[in-house]
């Protein structure tokens, strides 16, 4: 229903619209260049036709202009298309591992995900002990597909702060 009344206020007068818009006086040209005002000058008095040419209305083109009808339809996004298909199944959560319960307020994490105090934590735990927290103890506890886990292992590395004591005795000692 809306769509109907907005073409057809959209269209309600169209042609003679146009016509009012094409017949209106063109705003002036933008200045020219210093140097091209003398070549200007001198091929509009070689050629005095072409003035003329540009400021002629075509009747035939407008004419034309006048049958030319657009009809466009919108394609289907894809956020309707999937508000028209089948409604996704509730997603299944879980609560936080560990203590860190004041550090975000997190009350629950989908599952097949983990949250950035979760993944520090994991990973310190497999570096720390690689026999007890395996690939698929930390998949089965945090319920992530193991192909995740591995590349989550593989790839991501959490900091080490090493600090050195100094070579000599003469260092600066803090106060």
């Amino acid at each position: 229903m809306g769509g109907s009344v907005t073409r057809a206020v959209r269209n309600f007068n169209l042609e003679n619209r146009a016509e009012r818009e094409i017949s209106k006086m063109k705003p002036s040209l933008a200045p020219r260049h210093p140097s091209t005002k003398n070549l200007l000058r001198e091929e509009m008095s070689r050629h005095p036709e072409v003035k003329g040419e540009i400021t002629r209305k075509d009747d035939k083109l407008l004419s034309l202009l006048k049958n030319v009808y657009v009809d466009s339809r919108d394609p289907v996004s894809s956020t309707q298309a999937k508000d028209d298909g089948a409604h996704q199944k509730p997603k299944e959560f879980r609560l936080p591992k560990g203590h860190h319960f004041d550090v975000v307020n997190i009350t629950n994490i989908p599952k097949g995900k983990i949250s950035i105090v979760e993944a520090l934590t994991l990973l310190n735990n497999h570096k720390l002990y690689p026999d007890i927290w395996t690939a698929e103890k930390i998949a089965q506890e945090y319920h992530l597909e193991l192909k995740d886990v591995n590349s989550l292992l593989t790839y991501f590395v959490t900091f080490e702060v090493k600090i050195f004591p100094p070579e000599d005795k003469k260092a600066i000692q803090p106060k």
